[in-house]
This record gives C-alpha cells, structure tokens and sequence, in this order.
C-alpha cells in the first residue's frame, strides 16, 4: 500500500498502535511463544532491509522485545516471502536452533520502502 508521501507499507499497525513492552528475550529463549511483528525498513534500490524492531509474546502473555542476531536482511525481487530475505532468516535460525516458521516470523513481517 502506498501512502501521500510515496512510501509503500505491508502489514500496517492495527489503529491501537504499538503494544506496551515489558521486556526483552532474545529469539532463541524457550519462553518466547511467537514473534508478534518484525519491521523491516529500506529505500527504493537499497539491497538491504534494515530491522527497526521486534515484539513477541511470552508463553504467559506478556509483550516484549525480541532480540534477533541480524540487523539486516538481504532484500528480495518480487513477494517479500520468498528469496532472499526468507533464506537469510532460515539460516540464521538454524545457526541458533530457532524454529522460525514456527515462531510466526514469516506472518510477522511488516516492511515499509
């Protein structure tokens, strides 16, 4: 979706806005349930998304922060599903035992260009 100033968005923010965070884990901590949001920022030509943040919910609930072991990932031609950005999250998951598919990262992806 493309908005007045030219940018183009997928998976926007509901209209409640950013959840209020009450901690931080890194990806591969067991109590991490699933990775509510993960925003990828870039520019038009750039080759790289640059990772702003990432929520996620505790098994018990609670919002938090999510540490991730890249600040970028390689961009991609064509659905942000697919390519490059979905090989580079894999293979740092499996460098870390992280099930990602499993965490919802892929459903949790949100990139504004």
């Amino acid at each position: 979706m493309s908005d007045l100033y030219g940018t183009s968005e997928t998976n926007p923010l509901p209209k409640s806005g950013h959840p209020e965070i009450k901690g931080r884990v890194d990806w591969a901590d067991p109590s991490l349930a699933r990775i509510t949001r993960l925003r990828l920022l870039s520019d038009p030509g750039y080759p790289a998304w640059d990772v702003s943040y990432c929520y996620g919910v505790l098994h018990d609930g609670t919002v938090v922060d999510v540490d991730l072991p890249f600040s970028q990932l390689a961009k991609t031609v064509g659905r942000w599903g697919t390519g490059a950005l979905q090989k580079d999250i894999i293979a740092h998951a499996r460098r870390d035992k992280v099930y990602a598919k499993g965490l919802g990262v892929f459903d949790a992806i949100s990139t504004l260009c």
